[in-house]
C-alpha cells in the first residue's frame, strides 16, 4: 500500500487529498509516485478521451467477445483521429468522418 498526500493550489484555493493506492510489490517513495502518476497519465490521456468522445462507460455491451471488439475498434478510431494532423476537436474530426465519406477515407488510408 501507498500513501499520497497531495495539495493543489487553484486561484489562491488550497485543496489537500489523501489516496490509497495498492500496489503490487514495495516501491521507494519516489518510485511509487512516479507508477502511480504515470498509471493516470494513461487513464487521463486514452480513457478519459474515450469516455467523453465516444461515450465508452454508457455501452453496455455483454455478449461473446463484442464488448473487447468494439473497445479495440475505438482505441483503432482514436489513434486514426489523432494521427490526423489538422488542427481541430477530436469530437469535431469523429462527426466529420460521419459526415464526409473523403475524410473518412482520408483517415482510414493512413493504416499499413
Amino acid at each position: 500500500m501507498a500513501r499520497i498526500d497531495s495539495l493543489r493550489r487553484i486561484n489562491g484555493t488550497e485543496e489537500r487529498q489523501t489516496r490509497y493506492i495498492a500496489l503490487s510489490r514495495q516501491f521507494e517513495p519516489d518510485e511509487a509516485l512516479r507508477v502511480v502518476r504515470a498509471h493516470w497519465s494513461i487513464e487521463n490521456n486514452q480513457h478519459w478521451m474515450l469516455d467523453v468522445a465516444f461515450r465508452e462507460d454508457s455501452i453496455h455491451t455483454r455478449n461473446d467477445n463484442t464488448a473487447e471488439n468494439l473497445a479495440i475498434l475505438r482505441r483503432l478510431a482514436l489513434n486514426l483521429i489523432r494521427a490526423d494532423t489538422r488542427k481541430a476537436s477530436i469530437r469535431l474530426k469523429i462527426k466529420q468522418a460521419a459526415w464526409d465519406d473523403t475524410y473518412l477515407f482520408k483517415l482510414l488510408s493512413q493504416m499499413r
